[in-house]
């Protein structure tokens, strides 16, 4: 718990810091795109959010250290292996000049070194095929490459509002703390809790009112964080299922997949282009335009935080099961299918109009 703390009041601090120095490097840090398609906040805001989440994890490293508390070490080596995809992402949130091929590469070297200096690597999967893969050297490194990169993408993908991303990857890193310490693997359960803390120290400040936001560094820094403990999870505990780490994330996962399913197969574009039409860009144009109609900065910012809880829902509706069948695989597999079809089904309804009426909120 004391880790948890350090990472949130520092995390806090920082992230204070980026805020109320804003206007000495608005020029370089604050997101001025106002009319992209994933873009709803109403004001230029400082998109140097994770500088906080990082400097806190940092301290709590420090602190460790001090102390020497015998996992100082782990945590040391899993800040390192995440700089690549931090800094790849913070340089561009700073120049706009980093392609999202280049930052998907950094975050795939983030996950090479979790794999030489953590072991962090995906052994074992209980789905026929992927099991033969991950048995070889080779075949093992690339699915660990793979999914780190995926779920940091799909952490940035569901970064388009206040408390969103930061709030749904707490809520992960509790239940990996959880299970951790169920199997008695207090280092994983103390990194996860420190990432808590780092997270909530940044969306203290960025929920409700949006004064600052995460940016391409913190989201991908975010996303390997939560990627690399769930791996860790599973490969030093056999006990743990393997599917679980993915039952945690089948949120953000199942967006990403989803959204490249209907740019590539149904409306036929390229799978990275930008749009709003994800679920919670149309929560918050189908649902939370109702509730609230005005245009003006106020009501945006409003209309903004109103839709993060909807989808902080939808993460719980995922994450229940998961605390409820962590050493089952064949409960976990059900419960994927079973997310899988209710997202679809939801999407489907809100896209068409025909939004279930308890999901709409009154003026």
């Amino acid at each position: 718990m004391l880790y948890l703390l350090v990472s949130f009041f520092v995390a806090a601090a920082v992230t204070l810091l980026v805020i109320h120095s804003a206007r000495s490097h608005a020029h370089i840090s604050a997101d001025s795109d106002l009319d992209g398609p994933q873009k709803f906040h109403a004001t230029p805001v400082p998109r140097i959010g994770g500088v906080g989440m990082f400097g806190g994890l940092a301290c709590c490293v420090a602190v460790a250290a001090a102390v020497q508390h015998r996992d100082w070490r782990f945590g040391g080596l899993l800040l390192l292996c995440g700089l690549p995809a931090f800094a790849a992402g913070l340089i561009e949130d700073l120049t706009k000049r980093v392609s999202p091929g280049k930052r998907l590469l950094a975050t795939a070297v983030s996950a090479a070194l979790g794999i030489w200096l953590l072991g962090a690597t995906i052994t074992k999967t209980d789905v026929p095929g992927l099991d033969w893969l991950v048995s070889s050297g080779v075949g093992a490194w690339l699915a660990t490459v793979f999914a780190v990169a995926g779920v940091a993408n799909a952490v940035n993908i569901i970064d388009g509002f206040n408390g969103l991303s930061s709030m749904c990857v707490s809520l992960m890193l509790l239940v990996f703390a959880y299970v951790a310490y169920q199997v008695g693997d207090t280092t994983l359960a103390l990194w996860a809790l420190a990432g808590v803390g780092a997270a909530l120290g940044f969306f203290v400040w960025n929920f409700p009112n949006g004064l600052v936001f995460l940016g391409d560094g913190g989201a991908y820094f975010l996303g390997f964080y939560l990627a690399e403990i769930g791996i860790l999870l599973i490969a030093r505990n056999p006990q743990v299922s393997p599917l679980f780490p993915l039952m945690v994330c089948i949120y953000p996962v199942f967006e990403t997949v989803f959204s490249i399913y209907r740019r590539k197969i149904v409306r036929e574009v390229p799978p990275g282009l930008p749009d709003g039409i994800h679920l919670h860009s149309l929560i918050y144009r189908r649902l939370m335009r109702w509730a609230i109609g005005a245009r003006d900065a106020r009501a945006m910012t409003r209309r903004n935080s109103m839709t993060a809880p909807y989808l902080w829902m939808l993460c719980v509706s995922s994450l229940l099961p998961a605390l409820a069948f962590w050493d089952s695989t064949p409960m976990i597999g059900a419960c994927m299918v079973l997310f899988g079809l209710t997202y679809v089904a939801l999407y489907r309804r809100i896209v068409r109009f025909k939004t279930p009426k308890w999901l709409v909120v009154n003026r």
